[in-house]
C-alpha cells in the first residue's frame, strides 16, 4: 500500500461556472483554471499520482497544452485511473476536503462522491468528502477562492 496527498487552489471568477467534483455547484462565480478550475478532482489526481509515485497533474495534463483548454476534468481523473492501473495499483480509498467560505456545498457532498466513484469505477463508500471554511480568514474566507486537500491509499 502507499499513500500520495494532493492540493489545489484557484481565485473565483465571475465569469465561469463552479464545477467541484466534476458537478456544477449553483454559484455566481466559478473557478479559474486553464481547464474547467475542479481544485477536487485536481487535488485527486494528484494525490493518486504521488501515491503511486509517478509525478503530479502538471507532468500529464500541463496547462501550457491547449488541449487541456477549457477541458471537463473529470476526463483528466478517467486518464490518471488508467495511468495507475497501467502501473499495476488499485485505490483503496480517497478522502477529500473542500476549502470554502462560500458557498456551501454540505448538500452537493453525495453527488460529488456518486460522479467520483462512477468515474474511478470503484464504490463511493471508498470516497470521503469533507467541507470546512477557514472562518473568514484570508483569501479563501473572503470569499475570493476555493481549495482542496486530497490523500489516496492506492494497492
Amino acid at each position: 500500500m502507499r499513500i500520495g496527498t494532493g492540493f489545489d487552489v484557484h481565485k473565483l471568477d465571475d465569469n465561469r461556472k463552479l464545477i467541484l467534483g466534476g458537478v456544477e455547484i449553483p454559484f455566481s462565480k466559478g473557478l479559474e483554471g486553464h481547464s474547467d478550475g475542479d481544485v477536487v478532482i485536481h487535488a485527486i489526481i494528484d494525490s493518486l499520482l504521488g501515491a503511486a509515485g509517478l509525478g503530479d497533474i502538471g507532468k500529464y495534463f500541463p496547462s501550457t497544452d491547449k488541449k487541456y483548454k477549457g477541458i471537463n476534468s473529470i476526463s483528466l481523473l478517467v486518464s490518471t485511473l488508467e495511468i495507475i492501473t497501467v502501473a499495476g495499483w488499485t485505490i483503496g480509498n480517497i478522502d477529500v476536503t473542500i476549502i470554502a467560505q462560500y458557498p456551501k456545498v454540505s448538500t452537493f457532498i453525495e453527488l460529488i462522491k456518486t460522479t467520483l466513484s462512477t468515474s474511478l469505477n470503484i464504490k463511493s463508500e471508498l470516497i470521503n468528502i469533507k467541507a470546512t471554511t477557514t472562518d473568514e480568514l484570508g483569501f479563501i474566507g473572503q470569499g475570493k477562492g476555493i481549495a482542496c486537500q486530497s490523500v489516496a491509499l492506492i494497492q
